[in-house]
């Protein structure tokens, strides 16, 4: 394995899967030289027996490899929740194999030799990809978290409120004053870290249907 140490978490890295040790060390110098890290494996066995971190990147892996194959390894990659964008490059490629890679969430499947910045951009595109997931993710944690601290009162006044009602509309549908209304929505919104109705509604938008629906 071929890594740089960085204390950074966010820093992004790209896995590199290929049993031709010339082009680890050349996709490694490329990426190198734009500053991103690399870890370089000889198999797909190699890569699973490692630890990688958990910061932004994505993985570079060769079609045709002994042992596990790389849309073999696409495939346990996605079978153990691993979902970071899946780049392959190959020597071997075909129409037949482009098309299973991409059906399976490949980002892009590139044919060696391949033009440097061609690399780079896919590269450069999957982790973009990556951050983004990430970012998406951490919200779903955040605002899940914050749902979940909610009395079952608070969370139907959340769904209303999130559905446009005033808080005369929502005493009338609860069978409860407009005073008990604002008093829970006071402490619903305090527990949702919401300032504004379009804070709710963003923090709402990012809760998975399934808890959102929990108390239905």
């Amino acid at each position: 394995m071929k890594a740089t140490n960085s204390e950074d978490p966010q820093r992004p890295f790209v896995t590199l899967v290929d049993d031709d040790v010339n082009v680890r060390e050349a996709m490694g110098a490329l990426l190198e030289s734009v500053g991103i890290e690399s870890f370089a494996f000889a198999s797909a066995r190699d890569m699973l027996n490692a630890t990688l971190p958990d910061r932004p990147g994505c993985f570079l892996l060769d079609v045709r490899m002994p042992g596990l194959s790389g849309l073999d390894l696409q495939q346990h990659l996605a079978s153990k929740g691993m979902n970071m964008p899946v780049v392959f490059l190959t020597g071997h490629g075909d129409i037949a194999m482009s098309v299973e890679a991409m059906k399976a969430g490949a980002l892009d499947f590139l044919t060696k030799p391949v033009r440097d910045q061609t690399l780079l951009d896919a590269v450069l595109k999957a982790i973009a990809i990556d951050v983004d997931r990430r970012e998406a993710a951490a919200e779903t944690r955040l605002h899940s978290g914050h749902f979940r601290t909610l009395t079952s009162r608070e969370r139907q006044v959340l769904k209303l409120v999130v559905g446009g009602a005033m808080n005369k509309q929502i005493a009338f549908q609860l069978g409860i004053s407009e005073v008990t209304v604002k008093l829970h929505r006071s402490s619903m919104m305090r527990k949702m870290q919401a300032s504004s109705v379009p804070q709710l509604l963003n923090a709402w938008q990012a809760i998975p249907d399934s808890l959102r629906a929990a108390d239905n």
